[in-house]
């Protein structure tokens, strides 16, 4: 049975999807936010998941808020850290300590739009596609190698909404995906950078692309 620990700010829509999923071989131990009215929360308590909140208004600098954040992830014991719309930047000595079990979702097909906005920066590129990517956390900013990514294509008639929600759709199906590959340990990533799915089955070839460089 594998551990995780899920990190959100607000709805955790994507904590929603994964705990839904049931994950065969899955614990989800705890779900942390930096905000203490983070209605995730609330979803979390009424699945009988521990709970904490780490108020990152509270400390002085950005280094003592992860020291803190550290403290409470490691008390649950986690093989993984999940972030699930976690919006702080995280110190380079926190993603280190978790370095090849720490995950984030990023709405944009990365390398394109690393960041904040990516529905309304994508929409004024005029990109045709956009999508989802899963990859594991590195100390550049949404430049990890990438496990899966999800393309949907953008309509003329789009807007930031619209294309947000087609977006999130899929977030929901490949995080939960994600989080099972780990948990069979069947994730690796290569002297390359590039993550590898081990014993890929023909029906699992959509659901991987190759790492790309920032």
């Amino acid at each position: 049975m594998k551990s995780i620990v899920i990190l959100i700010s607000g709805r955790g829509s994507n904590m929603e999807a994964i705990v839904r999923a049931a994950i065969p071989g899955v614990r989800v131990a705890a779900v942390v936010s930096n905000r203490p009215d983070a209605s995730g929360l609330a979803f979390a308590a009424e699945h009988g998941i521990a709970c904490a909140v780490v108020d990152h208004q509270r400390f002085a600098d950005r280094a003592a808020f992860d020291a803190a954040l550290a403290e409470t992830i490691d008390a649950y014991q986690p093989d993984l850290v999940v972030l699930a719309g976690f919006m702080r930047v995280l110190t380079d000595d926190f993603v280190r300590r978790y370095a090849g079990r720490l995950i984030n979702i990023h709405p944009s097909l990365l390398p394109a739009f690393p960041g904040l906005h990516t529905h309304r920066r994508a929409l004024e590129a005029g990109v045709r596609v956009h999508g989802a990517t899963v990859h594991f956390v590195t100390p550049t900013l949404d430049c990890g190698p990438i496990v899966v990514q999800a393309v949907v294509p953008v309509h003329p008639q789009d807007d930031e909404r619209t294309l947000a929600a087609r977006v999130l759709a899929q977030e929901h199906r490949i995080y939960p995906q994600v989080v099972r590959w780990f948990a069979e340990g069947r994730l690796s990533v290569d002297a390359n950078g590039r993550v590898r799915l081990r014993d890929e089955r023909p029906d699992e070839s959509a659901w991987t692309v190759p790492a790309l460089e920032c």
